[in-house]
């Protein structure tokens, strides 16, 4: 009268339906290979471009740091000639280039007097750090807090240089320009602080009238090379405004050296 769900003693159970589906694994197995292999394979391109992304724009902005170290005496010798005496310099300012890969790309610094590096820079901003604290060591006002205070001013002078070229080139439209370049211009201004300090140790008088050279040599090695990369990649050509910012440039090294070159324990003068 009633159901029994239950299991009666005695009575056998009758066998459930155990038949295996004969295209069920065959249908999963291939299902959840097809999807592997299309999610392996998206996956693997995905990230494969983005990978190549991320190296092209790597490249593109910040390039091989070792290309910057591949310098010599002689190059070093010619490259501080063209910094500090640049109305010397007789020769072109445009960069050489040379196929590599399929595809053009400058010659390093060892081949080309016009490359960019970055030892000078660094080995002129160590001078420069060096030169500085022996004239507060000549002052009785040398400690080793007043060195540090000098080195974060001086990599504080450094970044300013690196924003005003790297603004101007936006400004212009020519922003593509790799961001270790742009540290090399801007650290070659140490080379000329470096001499100016010297000759300001030797005699105290000689600041007068060496940092307005610095500065000026400066500001026509940066307006020959800032006019050298807006001819190389800017799209469009308006003479009157790119003027007018690289005087600005010429310009705004005079203020800037002036207070790298003056050596106290102030931010201001």
């Amino acid at each position: 009268m009633y159901d029994n769900l239950g299991a009666q003693p005695g009575v056998p159970r009758p066998p459930g339906n155990t038949q295996a589906n004969p295209f069920g694994n065959a249908f999963s197995g291939g299902s959840s290979g097809f999807i592997r292999s299309g999610l392996g394979a998206y996956g693997e391109k995905f990230l494969g471009s983005s990978s190549e992304y991320v190296q092209s724009n790597i490249s593109r902005y910040f390039s091989d740091p070792q290309y910057y170290f591949q310098v010599n005496d002689q190059y070093v010798r010619n490259k501080l000639k063209v910094v500090l005496f640049p109305f010397l310099h007789r020769g072109h300012w445009t960069r050489i280039t040379e196929p590599v890969g399929g595809r053009l790309s400058y010659k390093p610094p060892i081949f080309d007097i016009n490359a960019p590096d970055l030892y000078i820079p660094f080995m002129a901003f160590g001078t420069y750090l060096v030169l500085a604290g022996l004239s507060l060591g000549l002052q009785g006002r040398f400690t080793p807090e007043a060195l540090n205070w000098l080195f974060i001013k001086g990599l504080v002078g450094w970044c300013l240089e690196v924003s005003l070229l790297k603004i101007t080139l936006y400004s212009l439209g020519s922003g593509e320009a790799p961001l270790l370049d742009i540290v090399s211009y801007a650290g070659y201004a140490f080379a000329g602080l470096s001499i100016a300090l010297l000759g300001t140790i030797i005699w105290s008088h000689s600041y007068y009238f060496l940092m307005p050279w610095t500065s000026l040599c400066m500001g026509i090695f940066l307006v020959k090379t800032m006019k050298r990369v807006l001819f190389a990649e800017v799209r469009t050509y308006d003479s009157s405004r790119h003027h007018y910012l690289l005087i600005f440039i010429a310009l705004a090294q005079f203020p800037l050296l002036f207070w790298l070159g003056k050596i106290s324990l102030n931010w201001f003068f």
